[in-house]
């Protein structure tokens, strides 16, 4: 089997910090300050989503639980998450990036891809590239980052870790053994914790020790994925940027909620659905798709599970149609011997917006037309103004709390 080096231009681009950076942004002060933008304090499963420069010096981890950074640094300052203000700064870098080339791909909020090969003769080498990039988010946007510039995706996104905030480091064909083959093996992306200790027992534990293995023995002690190692750190990876309007369609969309107390009534479960269904109808209306299967998940005080599912008639992502079905499904399958610990929607199975659907007889297409463009209505107010400027009535008193652990993978997406 043939390998070689691309000649592709690839850049990793990564928000500094994301989360405290934008906090620090309305609010200045808190630069001065070890900070970290966290889940509630007061309820269950509080934990660190974000933290600034000077919390990292104290040893402040992502995810961990709060209690434990102050352990580390008592005079840690806890600020809440605002997570409008961070889809609104994600999407003016990503308008930035978009100037340079038409193949972004977003990995997580502050993350992305840039294929930039064919930039090049327009606006100079990647590293020129890279360094004009990073100047103008921090003047036109006021945030930092740090950019990656290689010749695969898998090196990229190395470089933008090698150097923070605020930098540009390079992996090229003729450097990368240099400077990144003596690194742990987990330093490179699709290394987790379970990969590097099953690689230390066979006596790899640099990146340089593993590029170095034979193909067969890492194909034989981890199967095809061996192999991927091996391609990875020897410099061969080849997948593409991909953007995301060529991404596939997604298979589900689910959101869940646990609140700090147990829900004993069908009112209190109404109330939850629709906070999640329009959460869901969001993302669907965001990329342009409708589901036909509801499925509606409920746990018990005693943390037992229960699944049911419902195939709709015609597709929708109408949030009454939504919570229609789910409040239907409910009812069907709980009779209220037990009270409710947490409960989640899931949609499935999707059809694209402009594909024909046969409607029903006995559906008010107009009602729905117009419902339909009312909520985009409601998207594009929320959007301006903030999520909290249109609430609905029966959400006003509902105790939404999302596990902070939840929030926390929903923005850091696996590679």
């Amino acid at each position: 089997m043939n390998y070689g080096y691309s000649n592709r231009v690839i850049l990793h681009c990564d928000l500094n910090n994301f989360f405290a950076s934008v906090e620090a942004y309305h609010n200045p002060d808190l630069n001065n300050y070890p900070t970290a933008v966290c889940g509630s304090v007061d309820d269950r499963h509080g934990i660190v989503l974000a933290k600034n420069e000077k919390a990292k010096k104290y040893g402040v981890k992502t995810a961990e639980a709060i209690w434990q950074a102050k352990q580390k640094c008592p005079d840690l300052v806890c600020v809440p998450p605002h997570y409008d203000e961070y889809v609104k700064f994600s999407k003016a870098v990503r308008q930035i990036y978009y100037d340079y080339t038409d193949m972004v791909e977003p990995f997580g909020m502050d993350e992305c891809w840039l294929d930039v090969t064919g930039s090049t003769m327009l606006f100079g080498s990647g590293e020129e590239i890279a360094h004009t990039i990073r100047k103008r988010v921090k003047e036109e946007i006021g945030l930092t980052i740090s950019v990656g510039v290689s010749f695969n995706k898998v090196f990229a996104k190395l470089g933008s870790d090698l150097k923070k905030p605020d930098a540009v480091t390079v992996l090229s064909q003729e450097n990368f053994k240099e400077k990144i083959w003596h690194l742990p093996a987990n330093s490179l992306i699709g290394i987790g914790p379970s990969t590097a200790r099953a690689l230390e027992r066979i006596g790899l534990r640099t990146i340089g020790e593993v590029a170095s293995c034979k193909p067969k023995t890492l194909e034989l002690e981890f199967g095809k994925c061996g192999l991927d190692l091996w391609r990875n750190t020897n410099g061969f990876d080849c997948s593409p940027v991909v953007d995301v309007s060529e991404q596939p369609m997604a298979k589900s969309y689910s959101k869940g909620l646990t609140p700090p107390k147990n829900l004993t009534n069908d009112g209190e479960i109404n109330a939850l659905f629709v906070s999640l269904a329009e959460s869901i109808a969001h993302s669907m209306r965001q990329d342009g798709v409708m589901a036909r299967v509801v499925t509606i998940s409920i746990r018990d005080e005693n943390l037992i599970t229960i699944d049911r599912q419902k195939r709709l008639e015609n597709p929708t992502r109408l949030i009454e149609r939504l919570v229609g079905t789910a409040m239907e499904l409910f009812r069907e399958n709980w009779s209220w011997n037990k009270e409710v610990r947490s409960i989640s929607i899931r949609v499935s199975d999707f059809v694209r917006e402009n594909e024909f659907c046969q409607y029903s007889l006995f559906t008010d297409n107009a009602k729905e037309d117009k419902l339909e463009k009312l909520q985009k209505q409601v998207d594009d107010i929320r959007g301006k103004y903030g999520k909290n400027s249109i609430v609905r009535a029966s959400a006003m008193n509902t105790v939404k709390h999302e596990e902070d652990k939840e929030v926390y993978n929903s923005f850091h997406p696996k590679f």
